[in-house]
């Protein structure tokens, strides 16, 4: 081995020399991990410039694993936004007439020219301090209202991205995520693990349950989804023995689709995506009542309708970005700050996406990506050469058409997102934890998040904490009155206003919205 492996590099030569300098072969580390560390400590991301292979970062093996992971993800998240477009448009516009075959095609339109503009381009680079804009998870559920209330999505799109850039440029989502504390964000992230783990269960275990009424027809099939989630738990707890967490989807993932298919599941898969392109031209999609949506250009009661729905997007947005650069941070070694990701540059990514997809006929509804960042930690990979396969990866998979069909083919899409997004949220936050005053906080959260939402728990927690009601009340001494009252409680009172705008709290409490 040689010297300048075993002796560190001190601070000022890390400073002084460039990547290219530091970097040093694999072969010369005791063992991958240290390899990985060093990967990240010398690695100088160049802000809004030009960020080269071999000059910047480079490519590894570990690096196919979020990327796998995030088109896995995406494909899901993509088509089930489009989905739900379809039903709530179709329900509320009585010209609209919208089916699965739209949202296919429009799901392929949101996975090609975005992927190229912000996976491989912007993300990968020019910025790699931007973690990639992926999908809004917690807003699926609400398309349906989102719809009935008489709003567009490409009216809904361009408010997101204005709050969003106004949001970026006063720093306040970096602001936000300060001013949450370790308790407070431990708390998030193991009620977010745990609703998620117990929603990829179910579905496992009701997909499992429906196959009885298929092609088989001598008795239920409900022993294939407690086998394939035995199997998966018992691969995922040797992984994280061997300390091969990072491996977990891809390993899964396949597991689960060849035993699913060896028990007789097969003919569940539908293969109905044919290869080649969908239309890109945003005349087709926004430029009559006739075709692609059917909806027109959006109007100024359009965009009265989305307004309360675009502030409560932007408002979810700063809890789930926490959580991805908390996953970096118990991952990552010390020293590497200048490798991970910036919340307001993620904000901004986020804003531009949402209003430039959206522009050239998509729908997604946007946020920091999940399923990419996540693995991509327990990786102990950086942003930049992960982003540019999975882009690669997602316009490839969107062409061809058909491997959409198998990724989101329950035992292969739901057992990705239990050991790549759920079950590791679970971890981070119980490690975050770590006394008394975390647990106050974490409770308190986590309470909140039963009663109403995570988004409103986290703003509530966030007041009570920073003013010595809960957790550390010597971190609340050090606060100043404008970080302690005045930022929590407007953020609080943004939240509700959206909330009950939007009528989450009438359809759960039947509490009747004034505005």
């Amino acid at each position: 081995m040689s010297d300048a492996v075993k002796i560190p590099h001190s601070d000022s030569d890390i400073e002084a020399k460039s990547y290219r300098d530091l970097h040093r072969p694999a072969s010369q580390f005791e063992c991958r991990s240290d390899y990985l560390d060093h990967e990240l400590k010398i690695m100088k991301p160049r802000r809004f410039g030009l960020n080269l292979p071999i000059r910047d970062f480079r490519f590894e093996l570990e690096d196919l694993v979020p990327a796998l992971a995030g088109t896995l993800g995406i494909i899901a998240m993509y088509s089930a936004v489009m989905m739900s477009w379809a039903e709530g448009l179709t329900a509320a516009w009585d010209h609209v007439n919208l089916g699965k075959e739209f949202a296919i095609e429009v799901s392929r339109v949101e996975m090609l020219i975005p992927a190229l503009l912000f996976c491989v381009l912007a993300s990968g680079i020019v910025n790699p301090k931007a973690n990639l804009a992926g999908n809004h998870g917690p807003m699926i559920p609400l398309i349906g209202t989102i719809a009935l209330a008489g709003a567009h999505p490409l009216a809904l799109a361009i408010l997101i991205g204005m709050f969003g850039l106004l949001l970026s440029f006063f720093k306040g989502g970096s602001k936000l995520v300060n001013l949450t504390s370790e308790g407070t964000a431990g708390g998030l992230l193991i009620f977010l693990g745990l609703t998620g783990t117990i929603s990829q269960i179910n579905s496992i275990q009701d997909w499992a349950v429906g196959l009885q009424s298929g092609s088989v027809s001598s008795g239920s099939m409900g022993y294939i989804g407690f086998i394939v989630l035995g199997v998966t738990i018992a691969l995922y707890a040797l992984l994280a023995k061997l300390n091969k967490r990072w491996l977990a989807i891809p390993v899964c993932a396949f597991t689960s689709l060849v035993l699913a298919l060896s028990l007789g599941a097969g003919f569940d898969i539908q293969f109905v995506t044919e290869t080649g392109l969908p239309n890109l031209s945003p005349v087709y999609w926004w430029g009559s009542t006739e075709e692609g949506w059917m909806l027109g250009l959006p109007n100024a009661e359009h965009f009265i309708a989305s307004l309360p729905f675009a502030i409560l997007a932007v408002a979810m947005w700063s809890p789930d970005f926490l959580g991805h650069r908390i996953f970096q941070e118990l991952n990552y070694p010390k020293k590497t700050e200048k490798v991970l990701m910036d919340v307001d540059d993620t904000m901004t990514m986020c804003s531009v996406r949402q209003m430039v997809g959206t522009a050239i006929g998509g729908g997604n509804i946007t946020s920091s990506w999940g399923t990419y960042m996540i693995p991509a930690a327990i990786a102990k990979r950086p942003i930049p050469a992960g982003s540019i396969l999975l882009g690669l990866l997602v316009m490839l998979i969107a062409i061809l058409g058909f491997p959409m069909d198998v990724a989101v083919w329950p035992p292969v899409m739901r057992v990705a997102l239990l050991v790549g997004v759920s079950l590791p949220l679970l971890e981070a936050g119980m490690q975050m934890v770590k006394d008394s005053k975390d647990s106050q906080a974490a409770g308190i959260c986590i309470f909140g998040s039963a009663i109403v939402n995570p988004v409103f728990a986290w703003a509530l927690t966030m007041l009570l904490d920073n003013n010595g009601l809960i957790g550390d009340k010597a971190r609340a001494a050090r606060l100043s009155v404008v970080d302690k009252i005045i930022i929590p409680v407007v953020v609080l009172i943004i939240c509700l206003t959206a909330m009950l705008a939007v009528g989450m709290l009438e359809g759960q409490y039947g509490i009747q919205s004034w505005l």
